[in-house]
This record gives C-alpha cells, sequence and structure tokens, in this order.
C-alpha cells in the first residue's frame, strides 16, 4: 500500500491545495491536542475546529483565488494552535510547540518523497524547477508575488515579493509565528544531496525573519545523471553542468555566491552543507 499522500516520484505531481491543506490543519490539531495532553489541559480540537470554520467565513475578503482559500485555512490554523497554547506553555515554548505541530507530521513522508523524485529523473535540477513553477501556480496563487531573478540552464533564483501567510499572521497580530511557516521547507530542502543531485539550494532571507523579501537560489553545477549514473548509484563526474534547454560543460566548475555559477581555477569540488531528511524531533 502507498502510505504517500504526495505522489512526487510519480513524476506528475500537481499540488492538491485542499488535500494539503486537510492534512496540514489535522496534523497541527493532533500535534497540539497531544502537546495538551501532556500539560493536563482539555482537548481544545473541538472548538479549535469550529472557529476556524468561523473566522475563515469572517476573513473571505482575503481569498483572491482558490489556494488562498485553503492557505487562509491552513495559517488561521497555526494562530488558533499558538493563541491556545500561549497562556499555559508562555509565548516562546508555545512558538516551538506550533512549529513542532505543523512542520513534524509530514516532515518524513515530504523529505522521503522529495528525494525519491529527484533519485528517480535524468536531470534532478530540472525536475526541481518544474515543481517550484507549479506550487507558485496551484499552492500559492496570486497571495504571493514571485519575481525569478534568474532562470537559465544552470541558476533558478526566485525571489518572493509578498507573502499571504505574513499577511494574515501580521493582521492578526502574531507576525512571529512566520518563522514557523518557513521552517516547514526544510523538509524538502534537506532531500537535496548536492553530490548525488547535481546542484545545491540556498535560502538568503526570508521575510518571516525580517528581510525586506524571501530570496532563494538554486544552482546546478554539473551534468544530469544518467541512467547508468542512477543504476550504479555512482556520482556523476563533476565539471560538467547542463539544464533542460542544452548543455554547457565548464571545466571546473563550481558555485560562488547567490547569483552565479562559473568556471574557476584550479578545479575544485564545492563544499556543501550535510544533507539528509529530518527526523521528528530534531530542530
Amino acid at each position: 500500500m502507498n502510505t504517500d499522500p504526495f505522489p512526487l516520484d510519480s513524476g506528475a505531481y500537481v499540488p492538491d491545495p485542499e488535500r494539503d491543506t486537510r492534512l496540514l490543519i489535522d496534523g497541527v490539531f493532533d500535534s497540539v491536542a497531544r502537546t495538551v495532553r501532556a500539560h493536563g489541559l482539555g482537548d481544545p480540537v473541538p472548538e479549535m475546529r469550529a472557529r476556524l470554520d468561523e473566522l475563515a467565513v469572517r476573513q473571505e475578503h482575503r481569498v483572491v483565488d482558490e489556494p488562498a482559500r485553503h492557505n487562509l485555512r491552513m495559517t488561521l490554523a497555526l494562530v488558533f494552535a499558538y493563541r491556545f497554547l500561549r497562556p499555559a506553555l508562555g509565548s516562546t515554548a508555545a512558538r516551538v510547540a506550533v512549529r513542532k505541530a505543523f512542520v513534524e507530521p509530514l516532515a518524513d513522508t515530504l523529505c522521503a518523497g522529495t528525494r525519491a523524485m529527484l533519485d528517480a529523473v535524468e536531470d534532478p535540477f530540472a525536475a526541481m524547477v518544474e515543481l517550484s513553477r507549479s506550487r507558485e501556480t496551484f499552492a500559492f496563487g496570486r497571495g504571493f508575488v514571485f519575481e525569478h531573478a534568474a532562470d537559465d540552464d544552470r541558476r533558478y533564483h526566485v525571489n518572493v515579493r509578498h507573502c499571504f501567510y505574513h499577511d494574515v499572521l501580521r493582521a492578526d497580530g502574531v507576525a512571529e509565528l512566520t518563522p514557523q511557516m518557513c521552517e516547514f521547507d526544510a523538509t524538502w530542502i534537506a532531500a537535496i544531496d548536492p553530490d548525488r543531485h547535481g546542484f545545491r539550494f540556498e535560502r538568503a532571507t526570508t521575510i518571516g525573519r525580517g528581510g525586506s523579501h524571501c530570496r532563494s537560489t538554486s544552482i546546478a553545477w554539473r551534468r544530469p545523471r544518467t541512467k547508468s549514473d542512477r543504476g550504479s548509484g555512482e556520482a556523476p563526474r563533476r565539471g560538467t553542468m547542463s539544464g533542460n534547454r542544452g548543455a554547457h560543460h565548464v571545466s571546473g566548475c563550481r558555485a560562488t555566491g547567490f547569483s552565479e555559477a562559473r568556471a574557476c581555477a584550479p578545479p575544485r569540488r564545492p563544499r556543501f552543507p550535510r544533507s539528509g531528511c529530518p527526523r521528528r524531533g530534531r530542530r
């Protein structure tokens, strides 16, 4: 039986906001219920679900398209969880509990699914770019404003100039929760193995952490893996890179900074942060 609700490794994944939001909200409420039981408090979930429906109706003016409808419910679920936990736990512990409730329930599944997708395709960089574009349309929608600072065979730089999540949280007086939502991306970022997949991903700053925008960078630094590479489990030779619109062979190439990939001498393999899917309870 396939227990992965996100068929990332099928190669034909299209975000389903209704399904994804339901899974996220259920995970948040289940985690909150466990937290309050551990502190001897009453079960808040029935009240939280009822109030979520009520407030979502009252904030209908924020719904600019179908993705915004689901993103609003997801964000408000965190608002209610935080407001319920904060009096009993304090602000800091409540934020930690909200992060755990939002990130951890689906972390292993998302990371494993992303890793399987990247392992299955011949050009992991191109596959990740296409997934990102799909999510911009189907999962984020017009509540977010995306700027593509670079988009070619080796670079995909995305700036988020407007964040729907942050707008909702700020309007409800809990903008301090925005970084907790940023942490969700760590689940799929951890799946990227630069040595195996041929590209790296960096997120320099986010609106939730005080930046004027969210700045993310994907840089490919060698050719896509071939079927023989995948079958043997060996990484492709370094010093080449290509993309989905043609091949570019660069001797001794390494990624530099956030804005370029360029040749360098002498050849040297770049150093990347250790990758790996996070486990529950890991900070």
